[in-house]
């Protein structure tokens, strides 16, 4: 183990801002962080055994206690759930004789579940050793069980195992036809770099992560900076439940995502960049890799690109299984090799990112759509969608339809054309931009995909009549109580309580109390919590609750009196006892601030 570690750590330069990747090394070979490791790493890297260890306990991917030498992670995201995951999930329990959440006593195998893998369009679907498995049923279950018990490597499992699909069913501005390689910079070049970023403004390209914040504006407070040294970031840490877009872009297109990102270095004058991969999209860490050495040996990556005197490489940073981190401040926090816990903002990553320089983050989509703009301009860009939402958006579409996948739409496309084109009827809602987004009835079809009315990340999952609405809403209450990064109260309390409730509610034991105070509550963990995680967290809730509160009320319990009982009586003695009791809490309180 020693000398493992040693060879990890000088070929990532004793750098603790590599601590996450030496991390994942140690997972992949032990199945845990051993405590000798901890040590050993504290002394290579110059780093306190107290911040390693809040490191591995932040990520989930990381364990200090041995986990199987197959783990097993099934996704728990409602599109699963809709497939029959819970079902599955118990069968190969049985199959593999595990326990979920533990490990087998041979230690051969453990199995868990896990947030949202980035397979709605074809799941149910899990992660063995960290690589992706799709459209799991019995029978995948059942070769499942066997190759584990027989201990058969990974390399050796069949590959339909571990088929991924693209799944675009409709091809638009982006889609439609790839550049060519090195075009992007090609046009950047010759018509100069302030004036491609003039072109980029004309097209009135917006962020595609959801915020919707001015491509070029941004990119120009980072350029306007005094520091020289400068960073260019891909957030491909698209953890939102039902978003997987940029799995199939980064698969098909990533070429042009690369090329969108140095056409952004030349202009803010960045050497260094990241694609921060999040760690459920592993499969694809090999291909990419391969792309950037294809790149480098092209010219397109490197010292003095294309002879225009543009220095600027791409370094591949895995994430290990933090939705927070798809916050722009937890991911620098995350690149620099510590828990991704979101920054104080203002100052914003533009002016002080990675190590405190000017960094642009930006998304999959962004800089995909930025390459295509470099090589067509910006009017070519701007002359689809609508006034404040320009282009077109890359939808991932999943839950009850007929073609679960990618859709590319003009901005200002309604609902029910999406509907109709991936096959979905008889549908009850549908929940745009994710669980931290918007739930809309099936009276809001009319609505359109655009920034002033709904805005999305990506995700758009949909439900039939025949799905009860609180069950995702429960699905999704949990998923945020999982994800909370624990820094503030009210996200970390807050979001525990949200679930606590819901829980009581949907199992029916909740009263009329409870639904008032479970709307308190969302509004007290939205209005105080740090970031948007916590900020968002209570939207399943509260856009269900204003569409469907006969639903919450019809799964109170209802309360039955024996004839006689005195119930004004009974009451008036509860608020007296409340009020001594209101009383008795003041003065401990008062006693302990005294003390």
């Amino acid at each position: 183990m020693r000398q493992f570690i040693q060879d990890i750590a000088e070929n990532n330069h004793y750098q603790a801002t590599h601590l996450l990747q030496i991390l994942r090394q140690i997972q992949s070979r032990y199945h845990y962080i051993p405590e000798a490791a901890i040590e050993q790493l504290s002394d290579s890297l110059n780093i306190s055994r107290t911040q390693i260890i809040s490191v591995i306990e932040f990520y989930s991917f990381f364990h200090l206690t041995p986990k199987g030498q197959y783990e097993l992670l099934i996704s728990d995201s409602i599109t699963d759930h809709m497939l029959g995951k819970k079902d599955l999930l118990d069968y190969l329990a049985d199959k593999l004789a595990v326990t979920v959440g533990e490990v087998r006593e041979d230690g051969l195998v453990s199995l868990d579940n896990t947030s949202c893998t980035g397979m709605c369009d074809q799941g149910p679907a899990g992660l063995v050793n960290g690589y992706a498995l799709t459209r799991l049923d019995r029978p995948a279950c059942d070769k499942i069980a066997e190759l584990i018990n027989r201990q058969k490597p990974l390399n050796e499992w069949p590959a339909e195992l571990f088929q991924v699909e693209d799944n675009i069913y409709k091809s638009g501005l982006l889609l439609n036809r790839q550049i060519k390689q090195g075009a992007a910079l090609s046009s950047t070049f010759s018509r100069g770099v302030k004036e491609t970023l003039k072109e980029i403004d004309k097209s009135g390209l917006r962020g595609r992560g959801g915020a919707g914040f001015k491509t070029a504006i941004k990119w120009q407070f980072c350029s306007e900076e005094p520091q020289t040294e400068r960073y260019v970031v891909c957030n491909a840490d698209e953890g939102e439940p039902g978003t997987f877009k940029d799995r199939v872009l980064l698969n098909s297109y990533a070429d042009q995502v690369f090329e969108g990102m140095t056409v952004c270095a030349a202009i803010i004058g960045a050497k260094q960049g990241f694609l921060y991969l999040r760690g459920e999209y592993l499969h694809l860490h090999d291909k990419l890799q391969d792309i950037l050495d294809q790149r480098r040996q092209n010219g397109l990556l490197g010292n003095n690109i294309q002879n225009a005197g543009v220095d600027f490489d791409i370094e591949i940073c895995l994430g290990a299984g933090a939705y927070i981190c798809g916050e722009e401040s937890a991911l620098i926090e995350s690149l620099e090799g510590k828990a991704g816990i979101p920054r104080n903002r203002p100052p914003y990553p533009v002016t002080q990112g990675y190590l405190g320089k000017p960094t642009v983050v930006n998304n999959v989509e962004t800089f995909l759509a930025a390459a295509t703009i470099a090589v067509n301009g910006g009017d070519w860009f701007a002359d689809i969608g609508t006034e404040k939402s320009k282009g077109t958006k890359i939808l991932s579409i999943s839950g009850d339809c007929a073609r679960p996948g990618i859709y590319e739409y003009p901005f200002g496309t309604t609902i029910q054309t999406i509907l109709n084109e991936c096959g979905a009827v008889d549908v009850l809602g549908v929940q745009v931009g994710g669980p931290s987004g918007t739930f809309i009835s099936n009276q809001e079809f009319e609505r359109k995909l655009a920034f002033e009315d709904l805005a999305t990340g990506g995700s758009f999952i949909i439900f039939n009549s025949s799905r009860n609405i609180l069950d995702a809403v429960q699905n999704f209450t949990h998923f945020f109580a999982h994800e909370s990064c624990g820094f503030c109260t009210p996200c970390r309390v807050g979001t525990s309580l949200l679930k606590k409730q819901m829980d009581k509610i949907v199992e029916g034991h909740g009263s009329a109390g409870d639904i008032v105070a479970l709307e308190e509550l969302c509004q007290l963990v939205k209005n105080y919590s740090h970031c948007g995680l916590g900020q968002t967290a209570a939207n399943p809730i509260l856009t269900t609750l204003e569409r469907y509160l006969g639903l919450y009320e019809s799964q109170l319990k209802e309360i039955s009196f024996e004839p006689g009982f005195d119930l004004d009586g009974a009451l008036e003695t509860a608020r007296r006892m409340a009020n001594r009791y209101d009383a008795g809490a003041h003065l401990a309180q008062t006693e302990s601030e005294h003390e």
